[in-house]
């Protein structure tokens, strides 16, 4: 217990973890757009996803009225082998910062997978099982995702396809063999086992892959099969709810210490920590509740929120995924191989976009070798080795500390740690080694992008 009686560490009871998920999207005045379909530009319809999602999921994705679901009692049983996870005082890095700011992270790590994934990964996996398939196909990029599905499908006995990012799949073989000890197929992606893969690698040579790439093919790969469904690790409206029980045992946690966030961030890739994480907290932003300064975190090398475009774009590059709307690089914007292979995806979450859209929250980039840096000052005095992805919030966490120690403020700065970095030594190694470099595109690399976006007037 620390001098001011606020543990370093705050658990729920068992009891108090959430029962339902929250679907912000109910608060939500402007709501996301729809998905379209390429074919028609008309907004999708319940059959036409069903030959690609789960039948249950199709639904949770297209529900923009209803505030809760409840969670199933088999995932609920599930997730109290791991939850509710810990939220934690970082006295130690508000020390060694000189910072009057109270800093706080929600620790996400501490499971098999090393990340929040877990929390959509079971819930996908439960419904594929109640449907009676046989197996789900899905893409990877730091390899968080395709851990945590093929875990979750051992447990529920399914099959389990992944398509890895290319330059994570060599990047990270250890994260690999995770998968592949859970019993799960990975691929690295783009492949030549996929129609869609043979023409983006003879459109793209020596390509590195993206998440772009690797949905096209497992998308593919579940269409072409008989009892097989594709799952998504991120940006649908479906996971963003899964991941609400991040934010609601955060809120959870700081009301038991007597604490209220001022400032709430998290890194952005596709969107799902993110969306989890400040889901309950942009709700009571949205009722009037209470007002919070969301800052959501990429990386400069694929900076779809703050240099994207909000538009209609095809989710995958190989154009086979519907159209969303969505802050976008385009899908043929093939990020550089950085390091955060969770954050290498060219669009965004049409929840987190619409909220960004409307200024209820803010964006920032920052560039790779500074978020090592930062992940290494965490770890040395933190006592954890963060994920490259979560490193991204570290960094901005730092910064908006070190504004309150020129300014004298108090505030209170929550930031998602959304997993650990125990398989990413690759890259902490190229940082150590003072090998690791940054890439920011250029306007005109930006602009090969936007070009390969369709041209819709809706």
């Amino acid at each position: 217990m620390s001098q001011n009686n606020i543990p370093y560490k705050t658990y729920l009871e068992e009891s108090e973890m959430p029962k339902q998920w929250y679907n912000v999207r109910a608060d939500m005045k402007n709501k996301p757009a729809p998905l379209l379909n390429p074919a028609t530009l008309e907004p999708m319809k319940f059959e036409e996803l069903r030959p690609v999602f789960c039948d249950e999921l199709i639904k949770q994705e297209m529900d923009d009225t209803t505030p809760y679901f409840d969670i199933p009692q088999e995932i609920l049983d599930f997730y109290k082998m791991y939850r509710p996870s810990p939220l934690v005082r970082a006295y130690f890095l508000e020390k060694y910062l000189d910072t009057p700011a109270k800093i706080y992270y929600k620790f996400e790590g501490n499971n098999t997978s090393g990340s929040h994934k877990l929390n959509s990964a079971i819930a996908q996996a439960y419904y594929a099982k109640r449907q009676g398939l046989k197996g789900v196909t899905t893409e990877t990029g730091a390899g968080q995702w395709g851990t945590a599905l093929s875990m979750a499908c051992s447990y529920f006995d399914l099959d389990c396809e992944v398509y890895m990012v290319k330059c994570s799949y060599e990047q990270k073989p250890f994260r690999r063999e995770v998968m592949k000890t859970y019993g799960a197929a990975v691929t690295p992606s783009p492949s030549n086992q996929t129609e869609v893969g043979r023409k983006i690698l003879a459109e793209f040579p020596g390509t590195t892959g993206s998440l772009g790439c690797a949905i096209s093919e497992a998308v593919e790969a579940a269409t072409s099969k008989q009892g097989y469904r594709y799952v998504l690790g991120s940006v649908l409206n479906q996971v963003l709810l899964h991941q609400s029980v991040i934010g609601l045992e955060t809120k959870t946690a700081l009301d038991k210490i007597g604490e209220k966030a001022d400032i709430i961030i998290g890194c952005a890739g596709g969107g799902s920590n993110l969306g989890g994480l400040i889901s309950t907290f942009m709700g009571e932003k949205l009722r009037g509740e209470a007002d919070y300064r969301i800052i959501a975190v990429e990386p400069a090398s694929c900076p779809s929120l703050t240099r994207g475009r909000f538009a209609y774009d095809f989710c995958d590059t190989g154009k086979v995924c519907p159209l969303a709307k969505m802050y976008t690089l385009g899908n043929g914007f093939i990020p550089s191989a950085n390091h955060a292979g969770g954050l290498r995806y060219h669009g965004m979450s049409s929840v987190v976009s619409q909220l960004y859209e409307d200024k209820l929250m803010e964006a920032v980039s920052v560039e790779q070798t500074e978020v090592f840096e930062a992940a290494v000052k965490f770890a040395r005095v933190e006592g954890i080795l963060p994920a490259p992805e979560s490193s991204h919030a570290i960094k901005v966490a730092i910064n908006e500390a070190l504004k309150c120690k020129e300014t004298g403020e108090q505030k209170t700065i929550v930031f998602g740690l959304t997993g650990t970095g125990y398989f990413d030594m690759v890259a902490y190694q190229k940082y150590n080694d003072g090998e690791m470099s940054d890439y920011i595109p250029t306007d005109e690399e930006l602009e090969k992008g936007f070009a390969t976006m369709p041209v819709i007037y809706k």
